[in-house]
C-alpha cells in the first residue's frame, strides 16, 4: 500500500482517488506517522439502509393507554397520597 504525505495528498488527489477506485488503497500520513487508509468502497460492504418503521408489529399498546396511571397523577396534583 502506497504511503503519502498530506501535501502531496492535496497535490495529487485526483490521481490517488482513481487509484483507490481501482483498488489500490492507500495512506496518507503527517511526518512519516500514517494518519488515514483510503481504500475502495465495494457495494457490497455497505450496511443495509435503516428504514422507518423497522419496529412495526413488534409490540402492542393498550388500548386503555391514554388512561395509564391517571389517577396517580390527579393525586399528585390535588396533593393527596399516592395509593
Amino acid at each position: 500500500m502506497q504511503t503519502v504525505n498530506i501535501h502531496e495528498a492535496k497535490t495529487h488527489l485526483s490521481r490517488l482517488i482513481a487509484q483507490a477506485q481501482n483498488g489500490e488503497g492507500f495512506c496518507i500520513a503527517k511526518n512519516g506517522k500514517p494518519l488515514v487508509m483510503v481504500t475502495p468502497i465495494n457495494a457490497t460492504t455497505l450496511a443495509p439502509v435503516k428504514r422507518f418503521g423497522f419496529l412495526r408489529n413488534t409490540m402492542k399498546v393498550p388500548a386503555d393507554f391514554d388512561q395509564m396511571g391517571a389517577s396517580t397523577i390527579e393525586a399528585l396534583f390535588a396533593d393527596k397520597p399516592v395509593q
